[in-house]
């Protein structure tokens, strides 16, 4: 019996508490392309070719029971659903046999032969076998046909033809009785009513390499199918969906991306030559690339583990699936698409025969006593077939990276350290109020004044003529009602509707210049009111929240507007630009109160925004971002009429760990916050904590591209959420799609990237009540999506181009796009 160490490699923990190997036997035939079978109580592998051998996981003393009947070698084979009685179907090319465990039990202890049932003969070379959840039916795989047959009347049901190529992998739908799902060779999957034998849904051809596993997952309620070059593809079977593409995955880069940030955490060593899936060297020279097929896949329920020992993952973030290939196997997160555990084979050399075992065929069992995982595995070349228990709770805590956000908070949760950059805000602002105060008391103080007694003392008016009124106002008119619906609307807050739906339905448009200009940026001011936009034109302009009237054009800058800015008491609009200037507009007059020039930057500004409740303004210009003290004085000297009054004042510049160029900025300015959060062009995304000045956190591998948006939750002043929903984030790359983070665990939470971004960087938003996410697309449509489901919910369509950016309305359920 071999050792689990000389089978896998896990590069991370003690594998003897993630591994042990429960059987071992080597059969004379070989079982690399057989469908193996594993329930919750036996094994079963061919043994021999022709023998069906069962081996108990409850009692491995027990003797091995052989189950004979087959003349030809066994290809396939699949146990039932129930318990009692418990079914196991095995399939050659002479027949289809249904054995009764149970029964075949007695028979050997009254020593008898055990008899199987024949369900069917020469119906072909079968690949596949799957039992109805009812263990009713059983869908047997024959070329490019499936059998329907009755387990009862050995009859058979429907003949399923359409596929042009063999089907490799078939699913019975849990929640839709009579749907099976198949996939084949001809590289695309059918749905079919398996009772009227009728075709619901084909496929496109969504590889050049033939599909050979399938997973339906009942909670997320999503289709999962491995194509032999480690791709997979995952689509949706809610109603309504028309079974769109959720999420298409390649194995191969999410493991390098999951064996990155182990290495850059520290967590593990520069893993060697042999134990990397990659490449292998044939020699001098020579190198082929190692594909990732996807042989097999079976669920994997990480809720079950107690938090204690897995409490790097959410309890939301717990439904995974575990992925059987060629080089090992691999827990995949279906929520956030990325690799959670890993198990490499070792000693591993393409093309040469070797004595170790490698996937043939996976299933697992979990138990709710041990939470333990049965691993069925069988050589490529040789006969070796090993069951092996494997500790997934041990697995993935040993291979997930050290959570270092648990401390982080955005919602302030401590006082301003008196050696924070944020702490002289709070100081002149407390000195400020404080010297205000005393010279109000000063003004309410009655002093001693002398007594001064004048030549000429003002008549007191009795001498005088009597004033003639001229006009009187009026003072009995009713209101009509015809007053301002903003001063009413402003006097009266309605809280934001929690729980209202996304609107669908397009609202009034409006053509921001009358040529063609691309808009890079919007923004709603807090109360809802106005909508800010700014322009590759140079222009920055201003709309009423119902797009209508004439916008307030805020001229200035020589560049591409990329970042506009409402204050949080909205008096004031931010606008940074190309042209490498910051600045500061009333929002009342549309006039200039504060710039700030190109030599105060060593780079362009590539984002900028108030911070801290209006006390600070917060950019960033190349590999730093910079905290700015600043003053407004709009009053004017008729005499230097054009020199600015406003001034600021450089409180502290921190850089990125590397020193890159950052592409995002993003902090809370409603709300006391100390985080701020910037992405970089190293593809990380780096978390800052003001209150200690530093660096606290950095992610790594944060997307396949540099991200272009970070995008907090930063909820509304018209609703409240929970204050851990405040830590959530999004992020967004070109051709990456759309990622959710916890700042909590430092963990992607939810990956949606069902909007195609190939070459474009498109806007990202937070709705007002948290549960809803938007982005824009290349395909002339905004997309929304709900937080609890990886596809989207709402397509919106009205654009003519491509949708560049969108924005939440605070104060209303309402959605602009741009």
């Amino acid at each position: 019996m071999e050792n689990p160490q000389d089978i896998f490699s896990s590069n991370g923990g003690c594998l003897s508490d993630i591994v042990i190997e429960k059987y071992l036997v080597e059969s004379k035939e070989s079982v690399s392309h057989v469908q193996l079978a594993c329930s919750m109580q036996d094994c079963a592998f061919p043994l021999d070719g022709t023998e069906l051998c069962i081996w108990n996981t409850k009692d491995p003393s027990r003797q091995l029971l052989i189950l004979r009947g087959h003349h030809q070698p066994i290809t396939a084979m699949a146990f039932g659903n129930k318990v009692n009685p418990l079914l196991i179907c095995s399939a050659s090319l002479d027949y289809v046999i249904m054995w009764n465990l149970d029964e075949c039990r007695e028979k050997v202890l009254q020593g008898l032969v055990p008899r199987g049932t024949v369900m069917g003969s020469l119906l072909g070379k079968v690949l596949c076998l799957q039992l109805s959840l009812d263990d009713r039916v059983v869908a047997v795989c024959a070329g490019n046909k499936i059998f329907m047959l009755d387990i009862e009347t050995q009859a058979v049901r429907a003949e399923l033809q359409g596929h042009l190529g063999p089907v490799t992998a078939v699913e019975f739908c849990p929640w839709r009785a009579g749907t099976l799902i198949s996939a084949s060779e001809d590289r695309g999957f059918k749905v079919w009513d398996h009772c009227t034998g009728s075709l619901i849904y084909s496929s496109s051809v969504l590889s050049a390499y033939p599909l050979l596993s399938l997973f339906i997952d009942a909670e997320s309620r999503q289709l999962v199918t491995g194509c032999a070059d480690g791709q997979l593809w995952i689509f949706s079977l809610m109603d309504g969906h028309h079974y769109r593409r959720v999420a298409r995955v390649d194995l191969r880069k999410k493991t390098e991306t999951f064996s990155t940030r182990r290495v850059k955490s520290g967590l593990c060593s520069q893993p060697e030559e042999s134990q990397l899936p990659s490449t292998s060297a044939l020699g001098k020279g020579e190198q082929v690339e190692v594909t990732f097929p996807v042989l097999r896949l079976a669920p994997c329920d990480l809720s079950l583990i107690p938090n204690s020992a897995c409490g790097c993952l959410s309890s939301e973030n717990t439904r995974c699936v575990w992925i059987g290939s060629s080089v090992g196997l691999f827990v995949f997160n279906l929520a956030n698409l990325e690799v959670e555990a890993a198990l490499y084979y070792k000693g591993y050399v393409c093309g040469c025969t070797f004595r170790l075992l490698l996937l043939g065929g996976v299933a697992n069992d979990v138990e709710t006593a041990s939470l333990q995982v049965l691993c069925l595995l069988a050589s490529l070349f040789g006969g070796k077939i090993a069951v092996l228990e494997i500790n997934p709770a041990a697995l993935v805590t040993a291979q997930q990276c050290p959570s270092m956000g648990q401390s982080l908070s955005v919602p302030a949760s401590s006082c301003v350290l008196p050696t924070s950059p944020l702490y002289l805000g709070i100081a002149k602002e407390k000195s400020t109020k404080a010297a205000s105060e005393q010279r109000c008391a000063a003004r309410n103080v009655m002093k001693d004044q002398r007594l001064v007694f004048h030549s000429k003392v003002r008549s007191s008016g009795y001498a005088s003529a009597p004033h003639v009124t001229m006009f009187s106002p009026k003072t009995n008119i009713k209101s009509e009602g015809k007053g301002s619906s903003r001063s009413r609307s402003s006097c009266a807050r309605e809280a934001y509707p929690v729980e209202c739906a996304v609107p669908t339905k397009p609202g009034p448009q409006v053509a921001a210049t009358p040529t063609c200009t691309r808009v890079c940026c919007i923004q709603y001011s807090g109360d809802g009111q106005w909508l800010a936009c700014g322009l590759a034109n140079h222009l920055s302009l201003v709309f009423d929240a119902s797009l209508t009237g004439t916008p307030a054009v805020f001229s200035g800058h020589d560049g591409a507007v990329n970042a506009v800015c409402w204050s949080q008491d909205r008096r004031w609009l931010l606008s940074a630009a190309r042209d490498g200037t910051l600045r500061v507009w009333s929002a009342r007059g549309a006039e200039l109160a504060l710039l700030l020039g190109k030599d105060m930057f060593s780079k362009p500004i590539q984002s900028a925004q108030f911070y801290y409740i209006d006390a600070f303004i917060l950019l960033s210009s190349g590999p730093e971002f910079q905290l700015l003290r600043y003053h407004i004085d709009t009053c004017k000297d008729e005499i230097k009429r054009y020199k600015q009054k406003s001034k600021s004042k450089l409180i502290c510049r921190l850089s990125t760990t590397g020193a890159v160029d950052m592409t995002s900025l993003s902090a809370v300015n409603d709300f006391y916050s100390h985080i701020v959060l910037a992405a970089g062009r190293n593809r990380t995304v780096e978390v800052f904590d003001l209150n200690a000045g530093c660096s606290a956190a950095v992610i790594v591998e944060a997307h396949s591209r540099p991200v272009h948006q970070i995008c907090q939750n930063k909820g509304s002043s018209f609703t409240t959420q929970q204050p851990q929903a405040y830590n959530l984030f999004l992020t967004t790359a070109v051709g990456d799609g759309m990622r959710l983070w916890d700042l909590r665990t430092l963990r992607c939470e939810r990956h949606f990237e069902g909007h195609p971004t190939r070459g474009y960087p498109c806007g990202i938003a937070f709705s007002p009540c948290g549960r809803f996410a938007a982005c824009g697309a290349e395909d002339r449509h905004a997309y929304v999506y709900e937080m609890g489901s990886s596809t989207f919910s709402h397509r919106l369509a009205g654009h003519t181009d491509t949708v560049t950016g969108v924005a939440f309305n605070p104060s209303a359920p309402q959605v602009q796009s741009c």
